[in-house]
């Protein structure tokens, strides 16, 4: 029997069982209810009006002689009332361009402050139904949203057996890129853009969790609490999905149990509770060069003046840095933070976990992979010792060139493109570890140690490999785990982060995770071998 009717067969017998067909039907009214709560998320967008008034610019602009010429330039639209907020923010762009083409250079609003003031204003002008019936709009939006994703999850329980099977998974076309994945990607890739360049259009759904945001850390909601409400709960329910599908492995269940623990206490709750202390907003697992704002002038400066906990926070971040990547690397591989630690690889590994099979195994990606990460390390080191030559010496330039510049560049480019709109956005087309494979300067940094200083290894078992491909299929660093398997090679690349699923899928237990000594790492099979009876030729390779 072939794959083709040994999967028919299993389909109509799986059709049915009436346990299959009642776990079939809830999984299609959860999959309703998460396609409601989006269609109404993107409706909530529209659901006030917008006026700017005097005492939405009191609330919104401290600077008084910025608050004035705003004003002033808003005149012609005094007491008009829109409907949707598109017409609203281009006259709110247009009068604070004037208003700043009045202003004396001291009092300038720079680029970015006119981006986060459209967003503020957009906010606070809103007036109408989500602002009336606020928890109704977020209950409707992320509740119904969450339920329908955890109702369509849930039945796997029982309706697949534990471990993971390749089901030939690669050529659904729901995570290969196309119909669904194709939506799904372009909504992620628009959500980012605005997020980062265009805020103000997402006012209404940053207005919906200001509740939330006052209650952690006294302060209303930017579109960076947003982003991290997002980002954890999308942890939090996918995380789920992870407990179902891994529940035969404790490896992964711990796995996962710790991605979900660092992302919502470290990466989101921390961080405002020490807001709302009056502290600096710290995520104490985010390391540079990750990290890549952590020596700029502005956070030196939140540091030294906060006291003894931010002078920890300094020292913390340092002695990670120098001590704690390299000691901790050295004894267990990168797996510890980029599969355990990580909120990068939080996201990837849960709510990307449906596209992991996409990752491009060929040599030429690979080749592009080493290239372009190491290159990115290079140009944080270097950017962070220009920020760090300006913060000393009170010097802008560095042989010629402005530090500013430098730093601007790399948070467009690299910050901004690559980790978020390409980052996360290209999950469905390009699997879900494209920043941590081809940008993440962390990645690298834990790479190069786990190379060359590292007691980790996948071992081999060669004789028991029988070519099936799991391990490369599920690969998500896009390794070709197959051709070490057949060789009875360990696996040693910089790129791997540990997550074991290729020893998860392995039917004959080919694989396993291993922290051991450094001696016999490589056992990097020869092409010949010298003995007392002469030279041994080693066909497979030669061949």
């Amino acid at each position: 029997m072939n794959d083709q009717n040994l999967k028919q067969t299993i389909t109509e017998i799986t059709d049915s069982d009436p346990e299959h067909k009642t776990a079939s039907v809830i999984k299609y009214v959860g999959l309703a209810l998460f396609v409601a709560g989006l269609m109404i998320s993107c409706a909530a967008l529209t659901m006030n009006n917008y006026q700017l008034t005097a005492g939405v610019l009191q609330k919104t602009i401290t600077n008084q002689s910025q608050r004035a010429a705003v004003q002033k330039a808003w005149q012609p639209n005094t007491g008009k009332i829109y409907n949707t907020e598109f017409p609203f923010i281009h006259d709110l762009r247009g009068a604070l361009k004037k208003a700043n083409n009045q202003l004396k250079k001291q009092n300038k609003i720079n680029p970015y402050q006119q981006k986060e003031l459209r967003m503020y204003i957009t906010k606070a002008a809103g007036t109408g139904f989500l602002n009336n019936h606020l928890w109704l709009i977020f209950g409707l939006t992320f509740g119904v949203t969450c339920l329908g994703a955890l109702i369509y999850i849930v039945p796997r329980w029982w309706i697949r057996l534990p471990g993971i099977q390749n089901d030939h998974i690669y050529h659904n076309p729901v995570t290969r890129g196309r119909v669904v994945g194709l939506i799904m990607g372009s909504f992620l890739i628009v959500l980012y853009v605005l997020l980062y360049w265009a805020p103000a259009y997402l006012a209404n759904w940053i207005r919906l969790v200001d509740p939330i945001s006052f209650a952690l850390s006294g302060q209303q909601a930017s579109q960076w609490f947003f982003y991290g409400f997002m980002y954890t709960l999308a942890v939090l329910v996918m995380g789920v999905r992870m407990f179902i599908k891994y529940r035969h492995s404790n490896y992964h269940l711990i796995r996962t149990a710790s991605l979900i623990f660092f992302q919502t206490a470290f990466a989101f709750l921390i961080p405002q509770i020490l807001i709302a202390l009056n502290k600096p907003s710290y995520d104490f697992k985010n390391i540079w060069p990750l990290n890549y704002e952590f020596f700029f002038n502005y956070k030196l400066h939140a540091f030294t003046h906060s006291g003894s906990i931010g002078l920890f926070m300094l020292f913390w971040g340092i002695a990670l840095i120098i001590i704690g990547v390299p000691v901790i690397t050295y004894f267990y591989g990168k797996r510890w933070y980029c599969s355990w630690v990580c909120g990068c690889g939080g996201l990837a590994e849960t709510f990307g976990d449906p596209h992991r099979q996409l990752s491009d195994k060929s040599l030429g990606a690979w080749q592009i992979e080493r290239w372009l990460i190491h290159s990115i390390l290079v140009f944080v080191v270097v950017m962070t010792a220009g920020v760090l030559y300006s913060y000393f010496s009170g010097n802008g330039t560095l042989l010629g060139i402005s530090t500013y510049s430098i730093r601007s560049i790399y948070g467009f480019v690299i910050g901004s493109i690559f980790s978020g709109v390409i980052g996360v956005g290209f999950y469905p087309f390009m699997g879900n570890r494209v920043w941590c494979r081809f940008g993440c300067p962390l990645a690298a940094y834990l790479g190069i140690v786990q190379r060359f200083k590292s007691r980790f290894r996948i071992t081999t078992n060669g004789g028991q490999c029988i070519s099936c491909g799991n391990c490369s299929t599920y690969c998500e660093m896009g390794i070709d785990v197959r051709w070490y398997a057949q060789r009875g090679q360990n696996i040693v690349r910089a790129s791997c982060v540990g997550c074991g699923v290729c020893a998860s899928v392995c039917p004959r237990g080919v694989l396993r995770l291993e922290n051991g000594p450094e001696e016999g790492r490589f056992n990097e099979p020869k092409a010949f071998t010298i003995t007392d009876d002469g030279i041994e030729m080693n066909d497979e390779l030669v061949a």
